[in-house]
């Protein structure tokens, strides 16, 4: 860039925030992968948000539910797997490899050392033996095509064994090798989320086979994860790519330099955008409002947030665990929460006044509305629940 770091200031994040988490109007996507590749990850811990993620964003959301299931375990170009942080996101399909040499790799070595740890202190059986059921089960599921962790135990019995974590300690319990060892594979890329028992809000769900994938060197993967993850949330801090990666801070500073990223100057101070994003952008034409779910990638996207949700914000819209509810959004901020009450209706309150209007409460109503629709009969409850949104569900 030359010279001093351009400032980047917040009415500009807004604007490319809306434009490339796809909110504005005119930004919507057209598919559910259209939606994954902008945002590069949707958070799978909880199945309704990724669909009612995509619903946000699509030009037209009446489809997002038969449009995301066949994404998902027909066409297989949305992948829900395990990424950064050692949590559950969906994944356009081609950035599997990519992330799973990036973050998953040395997360799987820790998880699987800390089995076999803990199986050891329980007298259990050893890796050796763990690594046989591990060949016959994933040679069943191979059989199998898709099956539940039951079905599994079927084929090799031995996934039922069970044995004592942390015996004497306050938080003693009773582990089944079935879901720590399935839980492994996820880490390890081996395996991943099928298509959920019952309906697509369903919390339970059938493992399949990971889709192939090669193999990738980490330090190259981490720069073109960086590189992606720049494009759709630049500029972002150091502080920020390290919260969002779970990456050791000296590999944040290699990717960046890897690629190519240029500095900028937020409020927190240093930040980097893609080498090719220095230019300004200009926000929409025309304000936009957004009811977006509870883990949403958006609201969930940096470390620092407060130039998008006011601190005074959190403690209605988080849990303790530091999960963010639903949110309702009114050009680039958050201002308020939403729930959806037993009889289906969407309701919702506005905490922040400030910009927000006559004109923000016509849009989120209509907001609500085509989020009513979307949802028909379904009824979706957030899996980690927060303050308000409790109180505006009763």
């Amino acid at each position: 860039m030359g010279g001093k770091p351009r400032y980047v200031g917040v009415a500009e994040r807004r604007a490319r925030l809306a434009w490339r988490h796809r909110l504005a109007g005119g930004a919507g996507a057209a598919t559910p992968e259209e939606v994954a590749q902008s945002l590069v990850a949707l958070h799978g811990t909880d199945p309704a948000t990724v669909y009612l993620g995509v619903g946000a964003r699509l030009a037209e959301p009446g489809g997002t539910v038969p449009a995301t299931e066949r994404a998902l375990y027909e066409d297989r170009t949305l992948v829900r797997m395990h990424g950064m942080r050692h949590t559950v996101f969906v994944f356009p399909a081609g950035l599997t490899a990519v992330v799973h040499a990036s973050t998953g790799l040395a997360v799987a070595a820790r998880a699987r050392a800390a089995l076999i740890k803990d199986m050891a202190k329980a007298g259990a059986p050893d890796a050796t033996w763990l690594k046989e059921v591990e060949e016959s089960t994933l040679a069943a599921l191979a059989r199998r095509g898709q099956a539940t962790a039951a079905e599994l135990a079927q084929d090799e019995p031995r996934l039922r064994e069970q044995f004592v974590y942390a015996a004497g300690k306050s938080y003693e319990g009773v582990h089944t090798v079935s879901s720590r060892l399935l839980r492994l594979l996820g880490v390890e890329g081996k395996v991943v989320r099928g298509r959920p028992l019952g309906s697509w809000t369903s919390s339970q769900f059938r493992w399949a086979l990971a889709p192939e994938h090669p193999g990738l060197e980490v330090a190259a993967a981490q720069t073109g994860l960086l590189r992606r993850w720049l494009a759709s949330c630049g500029p972002a801090t150091e502080a920020d790519l390290k919260w969002w990666t779970g990456w050791r801070v000296t590999d944040v500073r290699r990717a960046l330099a890897a690629a190519g990223a240029r500095e900028v100057r937020v409020d927190e101070g240093t930040a980097y955008v893609a080498e090719d994003d220095v230019d300004p952008v200009a926000g929409p034409a025309e304000p936009w409002a957004a009811l977006l779910p509870a883990l949403d990638p958006t609201a969930m996207g940096w470390q620092q947030r407060d130039w998008y949700l006011p601190p005074e914000l959190w403690p209605s819209l988080f849990d303790r665990s530091g999960n963010v509810g639903p949110t309702v959004w009114w050009n680039g901020r958050v201002v308020g929460a939403w729930a959806q009450r037993p009889d289906g209706e969407i309701v919702w309150r506005i905490l922040d006044r400030e910009g927000a209007g006559a004109e923000a409460d016509a849009a989120i109503a209509r907001q609500a509305e085509g989020l009513r629709g979307l949802l028909g009969p379904t009824r979706v409850t957030p899996r980690f629940r927060t303050p308000l949104e409790k109180e505006l569900a009763a």
